[in-house]
């Protein structure tokens, strides 16, 4: 015969036996890393509403972002103050990992004009809680082999500023980068050039895909562990265009499982164009693609 207490305590162990798969498979899917967005994407929906558009954004199921666009002079995102910005991206549960900042446009100046931009971004940063700063891009007139050998120094003295700050710095590529000049291009300079531990590289995939004779897993193997941030997004099958991730020739699947070969911390999913009919509705199609067929790789 089972007493009163038997039968409760029995009772319990039996519920907790059949809570506990659930409760062990729920930590198994949880991911460990969160999807990201970079905001470029969708600047014209930020430059119109900045909040309605990250309520969206967060509804859709991103969890962190990358910033796009910088007022140094007022410390600004998105025509909101830094701290108001952040507040922002918390109250629906997102963060900011990285931020694209217009260092290139410094390329040419006095190098005390460079730094005092580079010490604002980090003002900016350190509010937003970024671990990384990101140089995005170069001008055209800025991309000959020389110019490539000018960038490498700089970009070693603009790390060593901003990791003294706490923060980490990282370069993006395009296409231009693995351009031939007679045996060489800008992106094995900044690859040799620069100090890893100054300067981490933001792999953009899609022109990785579409510009470089290396495949990813090639440049990773270089340089193990350097390729601390990826931007993933896809490549139509007929023009070579930006378009909606699974509706283009770039099979991830391939890729994604060389993460801890690169070292990745952080991906953001991105599409600079060609959206179907909308920017949002792209960020809506690529994010239920990842999450269907590409988040397990994230688990």
């Amino acid at each position: 015969m089972i007493t009163r207490r038997q039968f409760i305590s029995h009772s319990c162990m039996a519920t907790s036996a059949l809570m506990l798969p659930n409760a062990l498979f729920a930590e198994e899917t949880k991911s460990a890393y969160k999807m990201g967005l970079q905001l470029f994407t969708i600047r014209d929906a930020m430059a119109k509403d900045p909040f309605a558009t990250i309520k969206q954004v967060a509804a859709l199921g991103y969890e962190d972002t990358e910033t796009y666009g910088f007022d140094p002079k007022t410390v600004s995102y998105y025509g909101l103050k830094a701290k108001d910005f952040l507040g922002l991206l918390s109250d629906h549960g997102l963060t900011t990992t990285s931020g694209h900042y217009d260092l290139f446009r410094y390329f040419n100046a006095p190098e005390a004009e460079l730094m005092a931009y580079v010490d604002q971004c980090i003002i900016g940063a350190g509010i937003l809680k970024q671990p990384y700063i990101t140089w995005p891009w170069l001008d055209p007139n800025n991309r000959s082999i020389e110019q490539f050998k000018q960038l490498a120094p700089k970009l070693n003295r603009i790390g060593e500023r901003i990791k003294k700050a706490g923060l980490g710095f990282a370069y993006h590529n395009h296409n231009f980068e693995f351009i031939d000049h007679g045996g060489i291009n800008g992106y094995e300079i900044i690859m040799k050039e620069t100090d890893p531990d100054l300067v981490k590289l933001q792999i953009d995939l899609y022109w990785v895909m579409r510009a470089s004779k290396l495949s990813p897993a090639a440049l990773f193997s270089m340089q193990p562990g350097r390729f601390v941030m990826w931007h993933i997004k896809d490549m139509d099958k007929v023009t070579q265009d930006y378009t909606e991730l699974g509706n283009g020739s770039i099979d991830y699947t391939k890729i994604l499982p060389d993460k801890d070969l690169a070292g990745m911390e952080y991906y953001y999913l991105e599409q600079g164009g060609n959206f179907k009919k909308s920017s949002m509705e792209s960020i809506a199609e690529s994010a239920a693609f990842f999450k269907k067929n590409l988040a397990k790789y994230f688990r």
